[in-house]
């Protein structure tokens, strides 16, 4: 910076520099109409009483802050035209700061601190590691390198702050009260390393009220109420010799360097207010394991629900004679014959087929009696309603072909005929014809509730049309449709099949799938409705997020004051926030990922029938919610962070 300009020209300038501060209705100057030159390679002391002006100088000189009025120029370049980035690189390449407070991160160990203008400058790791441990061992804290600042002594965390503002050359290093909080031994090995610093070459500026240490400078400036009312020299015509500065290589993947630090801050920052993370996740962690387990429940509903009436033949396509529901015309049409039902079985949309005849008799066995609904089936009724056995089996198309004279029975026939006794293998009498028992179906119930109380018994179709109600016609066919076939195509096939056979439309059909439909439609949007409230237990979070994070802003405005001051540009600061922010979601999906599979598993336990169904696709949009979520309301804070004026941040402390 010094070096390639005319040794005439001052490396620091000031003319006619003014700082105005509101105040009520009026303002308050901290400098008034200043001029002051500095060369390059200079020690300068700035003295003065507390009030005078003094540390408004120094971070107007830094560019930490900028005057209201005046020209400040540096090496000749005008600092009113600089952009803040621009500033911050000034901050991050030139100069080098040591307050009297250290402002060390202390979440950091002391080579952290020491590298951290080099992470913002964009240094390779493994160079800036080395310059940083070469830093402190020169300073002699070789065997501290790992401490963090709670660890250190007063006089160590001070050689800390000095590493730090050599970090990147520290071409200008200004020490504000750099052995104010120190004891006189500690403060004497200061302004000797300053004074080393000095014979090397760097411009160095002390800013202090201690007459003692301003002596160690070749030039004393005093400041009064804002004006320099003593300079005890000026600024050499040649300039002395400098420390080369030193030219900042930014490492491969540098970007990518830079994103990996401000993860690890972010980890930093989020263990060092552990319960605070954790209740900041809190409404991230409900919201996701809600959004997870509703869409999981909802899924697992419809699947069972399903389950269900498929068990029921919901697959099925039934066809009556007459022109529909309540048609007083039915019971006189007699045109649905079992050749139909033999037709239909040959269409290649049809999986099975049963024809139906029906009607009430009395079942008795020994002295026990019932009213039973006797219908009259196919062989292939017992798969075309999804219908197991318990006991036994079923009558096959030989019993059709011979007009046997067997039965199946349903659970409840069972318990009221055959209380203490095996029912297969047994007679029974079914009005006056006696059939044997040659099977039991299975007891089922379904998500419609439990089977009726209605006692069943099922004999070949053939058997009921010939001995037990004498007619030639039947009273309906049931059709299975194969599981490739649409519904609503197949009973478009069956009405034509029959409308053909017929010459005419005596019947009508009726698709059960509808149900299915409805089911479906009715599960999606309760789970639609229930998973819209649980999103807005993630709005909740997120602006829970938000606000904890504009919290943690203003509990953290003096690292960011320190970040800044290293040379964090706007966009660093960001990056740092909305990491944190997104990290903070992120952990909190997980987690309420976790929790959902938690209850899940809970769930199952306590319910035999039924259990959530997780979709790793719901699961991936939880996540993509709790990056969105953190980008979107961790943005504001992140942009306030990033907003902060650097001397305003570092006055917090």
């Amino acid at each position: 910076m010094a070096g390639s300009h005319e040794s005439a020209t001052p490396l620091l300038s000031l003319r006619g520099v003014w700082r105005e501060y509101p105040a009520g209705d009026g303002t308050i100057a901290a400098l008034r109409e200043l001029d002051l030159d500095i060369a390059a390679g200079e020690m300068v002391a700035i003295v003065g009483q507390s009030g005078s002006g003094k540390s408004t100088l120094m971070n107007v000189l830094g560019c930490l802050d900028q005057p209201t009025r005046g020209r400040y120029t540096i090496a000749g370049r005008e600092v009113a035209s600089l952009a803040p980035d621009e500033l911050a690189a000034l901050r991050r390449e030139h100069f080098g700061f040591v307050f009297q407070r250290y402002h060390l991160l202390s979440d950091l160990t002391a080579q952290g601190n020491v590298e951290m203008p080099a992470v913002y400058a964009g240094s390779a790791r493994a160079e800036r590691q080395e310059r940083a441990r070469t830093l402190l061992q020169r300073l002699g804290m070789a065997d501290r390198l790992g401490h963090v600042p709670g660890k250190l002594s007063g006089g160590q965390q001070q050689r800390v702050s000095i590493a730090r503002a050599l970090m990147n050359g520290g071409e200008v290093i200004l020490a504000d009260e750099p052995t104010g909080a120190l004891d006189s031994a500690s403060g004497a090995e200061v302004m000797r390393i300053l004074a080393e610093l000095h014979a090397q070459g760097h411009t160095v500026i002390l800013v202090t009220h201690d007459m003692g240490v301003a002596r160690h400078a070749r030039r004393i400036v005093e400041i009064k109420d804002g004006v320099i009312v003593a300079d005890s020299g000026r600024p050499a015509e040649h300039a002395a010799p400098t420390v080369p500065r030193t030219e900042v290589q930014r490492g491969r993947g540098a970007w990518l360097d830079g994103l990996r630090e401000a993860l690890h801050m972010a980890l930093l920052a989020m263990n060092a207010h552990r319960l605070r993370t954790l209740l900041t996740m809190l409404g991230i962690i409900i919201g996701i394991a809600s959004v997870v387990s509703v869409v999981a429940l909802g899924e697992g509903s419809r699947r069972k629900v399903l389950a269900d009436i498929s068990s029921i033949g919901t697959n099925t396509v039934e066809v009556f004679s007459g022109q529909g529901f309540g048609d007083p015309r039915s019971a006189r049409i007699q045109t649905l014959r079992p050749a139909d039902a033999d037709a239909l079985a040959e269409q290649g949309f049809v999986d099975s087929v049963t024809p139906n005849v029906q009607t009430s008799l009395t079942a008795r066995f020994g002295n026990v009696d019932a009213s039973a609904s006797v219908s009259g089936v196919g062989d292939q009724y017992f798969r075309v309603k999804g219908l197991k056995l318990a006991d036994g089996t079923a009558f096959g198309a030989d019993a059709i072909e011979r007009y046997a004279q067997v039965a199946v029975i349903d659970d409840n026939t069972r318990q009221k005929l055959f209380p203490t006794t095996e029912p297969v293998g047994q007679v029974i009498f079914l009005g006056s014809m006696p059939v044997t028992v040659i099977g039991v179906t299975a007891k089922k119930d379904s998500a419609f509730g439990p089977n009726s109380e209605s006692l069943n018994v099922f004999v070949p179709y053939t058997t009921a049309m010939r001995r037990l109600i004498g007619q030639g016609y039947l009273r309906s066919i049931t059709v299975r449709v194969a599981d490739h076939a649409p519904m609503a195509a197949a009973a478009q096939g069956i009405g034509q099949l029959l409308e053909q056979r017929h010459g005419r439309v005596d019947f009508y059909v009726l698709n059960t799938d509808s149900i299915r439909q409805t089911i479906e439609s009715t599960t999606r949007t309760l789970t639609l409705l229930i998973a819209s409230i649980a999103v807005i237990s993630l709005v909740v979070g997120g602006i829970g997020v938000m606000n904890i994070m504009l919290v943690s802003v203003t509990e953290r405005t003096a690292e960011i004051g320190v970040r800044m001051a290293v040379g964090a540009r706007r966009r660093d600061i960001q990056q740092q926030f909305l990491i944190e922010a997104v990290l903070v979601c992120l952990l909190g999906g997980a987690l309420g990922i976790a929790s959902a599979l938690a209850f899940g598993a809970v769930f199952s336990r306590f319910s035999q029938d039924f259990s959530l169904a997780f979709s790793p696709l719901a699961m991936l949009a939880a996540f993509g919610c709790a990056t969105l979520i953190g980008v979107v309301f961790g943005w504001l804070p992140a942009r306030n962070a990033s907003r902060l004026d650097p001397v305003e941040a570092l006055a917090r402390d």
